[in-house]
């Protein structure tokens, strides 16, 4: 996005009384055993790392690792949204066809708006990888003014999935009155509609 338009955006939030405000990410780790401390969660730091690549606007993270429990995706997911104010929350894990992986379902409870776009493009990108991205069933949506995208479990596959719809992100925050999000564009460049 070039200078010019960028300035417009800012302008067209400033307009709407948008302040611009640092911006909160939600991280959500879903593992039994990572939340027990039995391993390490890298999946959670792959993401926290992947938004320090992509990002140059001031941001924090607001960071949980639960167990595989619907009741507490749910809630931990409307506290994120809804109490610390996030405008995206990204979650790990929980995505597969097994019994306990819920996170789907957690998502589509929490939020107003499915939007399925996401998870048919990562599973797009996975599938040139594995043939077992079939089986996941990733998913993103929209909860008042937070976008919440889920994500497979495996940092690799996470990266590889960020980098696909990644992109779109921005734009869909700003469209939900959300904090204006800048790229590092030598990393991921995000699209916006030009400006004429």
């Amino acid at each position: 996005m070039s200078k010019m338009q960028t300035i417009f955006y800012k302008q067209i939030k400033l307009e709407k009384g948008i302040t611009m405000k640092k911006i909160k990410i939600g991280v959500i780790t879903a593992s039994d055993r990572a939340s027990k401390g039995i391993y390490e969660d890298i999946s959670g730091v792959a993401i926290q790392d992947t938004m320090k690549d992509y990002l140059k606007s001031e941001f924090e993270i607001v960071y949980r690792c639960i167990p595989d429990e619907q009741d507490i995706l749910e809630s931990t997911m409307k506290e994120l949204c809804d109490s610390e104010k996030c405008c995206l929350v990204v979650t790990t894990g929980g995505t597969g066809p097994a019994l306990r992986d819920v996170t789907p379902e957690a998502t589509e409870n929490v939020c107003e708006k499915m939007m399925p776009g996401f998870g048919e493009l990562m599973r797009q990108v996975s599938l040139q990888y594995v043939p077992t991205a079939i089986l996941s069933r990733q998913t993103a949506g929209i909860r008042g003014k937070s976008l919440i995208i889920n994500l497979p479990g495996k940092p690799k596959s996470i990266r590889e999935c960020l980098d696909a719809v990644f992109p779109a992100v921005p734009y869909c925050i700003d469209l939900i009155e959300g904090p204006f999000i800048e790229t590092n564009e030598d990393v991921i460049k995000a699209f916006r509609p030009k400006v004429k």
